[in-house]
């Protein structure tokens, strides 16, 4: 689909936004953003579908959680995906697509795993009980002064803190790391996947190049408290912050699967997929 924002400009200004203005998108913002999501496509081939929430559409008596993280929204939205290979890396890169085009029309969103109550909106948003439902994310016009509550998430969850480049990215094996000037015409991307959000900023992508080839590694940091592996859409959204990126400087490649990768591993650390140039 044709890219309709400035990449690396929208990535830098992205950022969780809690609080927000007691009104809901207005008719051409719902508009934009609905007709965006029913385009984005993801590199993995699986079928990802959003959900768009109006809270004042809701039934009186209908409640909604955030557990006080959120405050404000008025509009909400969702995803879901069924439960195949690759599901929760999809659903990683298309969010992301979606709230990087929500950043670049001026609207706040912050990813959410966990904080919010999910047979509530489950409920509200009319969601199968064969779909996974892993992330939600509240859309509007965020406030300008950030609360105590926000404050204090912002710290617990380190939302300000990003790991070094050296802890990142590797050169042939994890013995090496990548020095930029070898990274040449994918420096920008990386550093664009360096800064790309996760949950509670752990971080778990590891990149080892390789000539053109580019491999993604997961380090495991969550158990199974989720329902689902959360740090599978961590990897999505680094490889979503990687593609843009390089689209954006006319570098075409895809992703696939090695079939038999011959990198050690370190500790708790496993192969999740590759990144090839297209010639």
């Amino acid at each position: 689909m044709e890219q309709l924002f400035q990449i690396e400009e929208t990535i830098k200004k992205r950022k969780s936004v809690r609080n927000y203005e007691k009104r809901g998108l207005n008719e051409q913002q719902r508009s934009e953003i609905v007709t965006y999501m029913n385009q984005i496509e993801n590199p993995f081939q699986v079928k990802v579908k959003f959900h768009f929430l109006e809270t004042e559409l809701l039934d009186k008596g209908q409640k909604l959680g955030t557990y006080g993280v959120i405050q404000g929204a008025k509009d909400y939205l969702g995803v879901t995906v069924k439960n195949t290979d690759f599901a929760m890396e999809a659903v990683g890169y298309a969010f992301e697509m979606l709230v990087l085009y929500a950043t670049s029309l001026g609207l706040g969103t912050c990813w959410m795993g966990g904080t919010f109550n999910r047979n509530q909106f489950k409920t509200a948003m009319e969601i199968s009980e064969n779909d996974v439902f892993p992330i939600i994310s509240p859309i509007g016009i965020p406030l300008e002064k950030r609360s105590i509550t926000d404050t204090l998430v912002r710290k617990i969850a380190k939302s300000d803190q990003r790991k070094e480049w050296q802890e990142l990215f590797f050169s042939t094996s994890f013995e090496n790391i990548l020095s930029k000037e070898d990274a040449s015409d994918y420096v920008t991307a990386l550093e664009l996947v360096r800064i790309a959000p996760s949950a509670s900023n752990k971080q778990p992508w590891r990149i080892v190049k390789d000539g053109e080839l580019f491999h993604f590694f997961k380090v495991q940091g969550y158990g199974d408290v989720f329902g689902y592996d959360i740090q599978s859409v961590d990897m999505g959204i680094a490889a979503c912050h990687f593609e843009l990126a390089l689209k954006e400087k006319q570098i075409v490649g895809k992703f696939y699967k090695e079939q038999d990768i011959k990198i050690e591993l370190p500790e708790k650390t496993t192969y999740s997929f590759s990144w090839k140039k297209c010639e």
